[in-house]
Parts: structure tokens; sequence; C-alpha cells
């Protein structure tokens, strides 16, 4: 073995090995899961484990004479938006079917079949008619006026829907991949749930390739929060997903053969934009499904993934990114989230080329499987703890973590300790108080550090200081891997 080889054995040894009796993984696995009960909005189940949240938002719909109470508030605030709700099912679902061994070691199996199937219970309610589909509850801009514990709130319900009059073929198409992601993860538990959900998914893939166009121009009142600049992924997203699924040809055929480019090299993987995601399933499908064998479309999204990937891993020809301590670096807001996404494509394609004997190589040279596991658990690492401030962007995990979170629920007393109604503005005292919030968000994965490794415990900081459902989803996938391996 050369000397340049072994060095480089010596280095990938000493990443795997690094904090090996550091972190807890299991512990991060078990809270990174647990977060989304704390999300949850409606009535409440018996076996509730986050105690001091209540039930809330129990007249969800009834402006339009439809019940959709349940589903998650998407982060510190009290509203229900569904296109980034979608996308969280999408990858919660495939980290619980992708690591189910995994989370079923770690006894998590079952907490997150609950986790996915709380929000697939939803938005099938929000899914009343073949070509109707509800895409938000509540006023993002009159919710952001409150400070108010959703079990108090008083801002307006109101529910957006898109039809074929007013289209979303990205948000329809978002929920048909969560919808047959989610069928995946269910198929061997619950077959009938699971079939239930293809349902759903089919009549939804069908509304968005007939009536086509931008969700966030037919609900205006998301454009400010989660405007959608592109349907294109979601829709080969949906398709590719109800390939894996049904193993329908013509979901390929009819749909991704005719689709003319391949997204080609990404900058970040997010609930915007799923061209990463649409890359990794055509490549991992082409392994499986014989049709797909020697297609030249394959080798293109092949090596757009790729670089992606390898510029991760700082191996590429425009390498992502990172703070001077390492951490893989996207956006000044809510950056972990794109970290979290990006550890996860690492991790399912480091299955990806174990299982098919691959061979990966980057314009700085080979990766190995290793190395990208390896290049997750540094991630992990520094959001556990491993950074300049020795501080874990986990809520609730460690010693020393966030405790000022930009959060209602979580600032402001239980409604269990105190009753007595919090009114809009009234909120507004313990969101300027220096106090540590009145409840632990367990599992909150904040949005993190700046470029330069420096984070401010600010609840005023909404940049770095809240967390969303969208965080936790790839990265519970990531954790499950992380906890077998170390």
């Amino acid at each position: 073995m050369s000397a340049t080889k072994l060095l480089a054995l010596t280095l990938l040894l000493l990443a795997l090995n690094q904090g090996f009796a550091s972190f807890d993984y299991g512990a991060a696995l078990t809270k990174s899961i647990l977060y989304y009960e704390a999300q949850r909005s409606g009535k409440l189940p018996a076996n509730q484990r986050v105690k001091w949240r209540g039930d809330s938002g129990l007249k969800d719909g009834s402006d339009n004479n439809i019940d959709l109470v349940g589903g998650y508030y998407d982060a510190g605030d009290n509203m229900k938006f569904h296109f980034p709700l979608a996308y969280t099912m999408t990858m919660l679902a495939w980290s619980t079917f992708e690591f189910a061994n995994e989370l079923a070691a770690k006894n998590e199996l079952g907490n997150a079949l609950a986790a996915v199937k709380w929000g697939t219970d939803y938005l099938i309610k929000a899914h009343p008619q073949p070509n109707v589909l509800y895409a938000q509850v509540g006023e993002g801009q009159k919710d952001h006026e409150c400070w108010q514990r959703p079990e108090d709130m008083t801002t307006p319900r109101t529910s957006f829907k898109i039809d074929e009059q007013h289209p979303g073929s990205d948000l329809a198409a978002e929920v048909a991949a969560a919808f047959a992601a989610s069928a995946i993860a269910f198929k061997k538990s619950n077959p009938t749930y699971s079939s239930l959900l293809l349902k759903h998914a089919q009549q939804l893939f069908e509304f968005a390739k007939n009536h086509r166009g931008r969700y966030s121009d037919s609900v205006p009142d998301a454009k400010t929060f989660y405007e959608s600049r592109d349907e294109q992924d979601e829709m080969l997203w949906a398709a590719l997903w109800l390939l894996r699924a049904t193993s329908n040809t013509n979901y390929y055929g009819g749909y991704v053969e005719a689709y003319s480019g391949t997204g080609w090299i990404r900058s970040m993987f997010s609930w915007e934009d799923k061209y990463v995601g649409v890359q990794f399933l055509v490549i991992e499908q082409q392994h499986y499904t014989q049709f797909l064998k020697n297609h030249s479309k394959w080798e293109d999204y092949n090596i757009a993934l790729s670089e992606f990937i390898c510029n991760c891993v700082q191996k590429g020809n425009s390498n992502i990114k990172t703070t001077p301590a390492g951490l893989s670096w996207f956006n000044e807001w809510n950056n972990l989230q794109y970290t979290s996404s990006a550890a996860f494509i690492a991790t399912v394609y480091a299955n990806h080329i174990g299982r098919n004997g691959i061979q990966m190589t980057c314009a700085d040279g080979d990766v190995t499987p290793d190395e990208l596991i390896a290049y997750a658990k540094s991630q992990v690492d520094y959001i556990l703890g491993e950074n300049p401030s020795g501080i874990s962007y986990m809520v609730g995990y460690g010693s020393n973590y966030p405790t000022h979170i930009h959060h209602r629920a979580a600032s402001i007393p239980s409604i269990k300790t105190r009753p007595a109604p919090v009114t809009c503005k009234g909120g507004f005292d313990w969101y300027n108080t220096n106090n540590n919030d009145s409840n632990v968000l367990e599992g909150a994965l904040v949005g993190g550090p700046n470029e330069n490794d420096g984070y401010s415990d600010t609840r005023s900081n909404f940049a770095q200081a809240e967390a969303a459902t969208a965080n936790n989803a790839p990265l519970v996938g990531v954790l499950a891997k992380i906890a077998s391996k170390f």
C-alpha cells in the first residue's frame, strides 16, 4: 500500500472513530422522533409522551365545513403549511423504511411510523375529493403577529385549497410523493392503510398532471412563507415515488422519460428543490427495474447526483461551502435543514453503492461508502456539540443546548401548569424575557450557526433559533444509521 493510500485510510479510520464515546446517537435518535409529538395539532392521543402540550386547533377546517383537525404545526408558529409538511412526511417515511432495521434495533420503528401516520392521516383529510386538496390552515401574517400557545389560538384559522380552477401541481405532486413513500413504509405492518395511501397518491398525481400551476400562485398567503418556484421537480419526484411503490412502468415511461432534463447539478436538497432526490431515485431504480437498465439518461442523472455528493464531501469541482469548523453551510436562514438533507443523501447513497459494488469517483479521488458515512457522522457530531461553541443544536440533547428558541409553545408555560389563556399580545411577555424556555422542545433541530460557526441563543433570532418539522425528517434516517454503527 502506498504512503498516500495509507494516510488516507488512517484519516478515514480516525474520522469514523472520532467521538465514538462522546455522543449517544441512540438517545439523539429517540429525541429526533419525539420532537414530532410536541408539534402535533388536534386531539392528542392517550399515549402522547410530550405531556406539556394540550389539544389544539379542534375547529380547523370548519370555515369550509371540512375536518382539518390534526397534522403538525410547521415550526415555532401555529401554522399548518402543507407544502413543507408533505416534504417532511416524504422524508420521514423514507427514513423509516430505508433504515427500518436500524430503527427496530433501537426500538424506535413504531414511534417513527406513528410520526408518519399522524401526518398522513391529516393529509388524507386534506384530500376530500380527487381534484381538491387543502394547502394551508391559518393566515401567516396574522399568526405571526401573535405569540400564543397553540392551545390558546385566537388568530384566524382560514383554510385554503387548490382545485381545478386554482391549480397547484407542485403541492398535489408533493403530497402524492408523501403518500407513495408512506405506502412503502406501511406495506408490511399495515397493508390496508398502505393501499389507501396509494389510492390517494395516484389520484393526486393525476390531478397534478392535468391541472398545472404553482400552488403559491393559487394560495397567495403561502407565497411569503413557502413559495414554490418550480413545479417540475415535484412532478418527477411524485412519479418516481409512485414507480417505486407500484412498479408500474407508466410512471416512468409516461412522465420521467418524457422530461428532457435531469435538474443537473444542484447546490442543495430541500422542501423547495427536490432534484437531488429525483436523481437518486432514478439511479437507484435502474438497478432494480429492468426497463431502466442501460438507459442513456441514467448516466446524466448519475453525473449530477455524484457531483452534488462529491461537493458535499469536499472532493468535487465546486465544493459546498463549510464553516471553519467543518459544517456544510448552504444558507444563512435555517441552514441545518440543508445540512441534514445532504447528510441523508450521502447516507442512502452509501447504502446504494455498498449494496451494488459501485465505485464512486470524484474530481479529487474515489469516495467509499465508509467515507460517505464519515461525512454524515461529522455533520451529526457538529450538530450534537462538536463545534467551537460546544453547543448541541438539538434541543434537549446534552447539557448545553439552546434555551431561548423561537417557538411559542416552548417559551410559554404549559397550559397544564398555567391554564389561564394567553392573549395574542400577552404572550410577548415570554417572547421578550431572558428566562429560559418554559418547556424543553426535546429533539428539535434549530436553524444552527452562521457561516463562521457563530450562534446567538435569542428568541428574536428566528433565522438561527427556530426549529421546523422539515429539519428533523432526514436527520432521523441519518441518526438511525449512525446509531447502528457507533
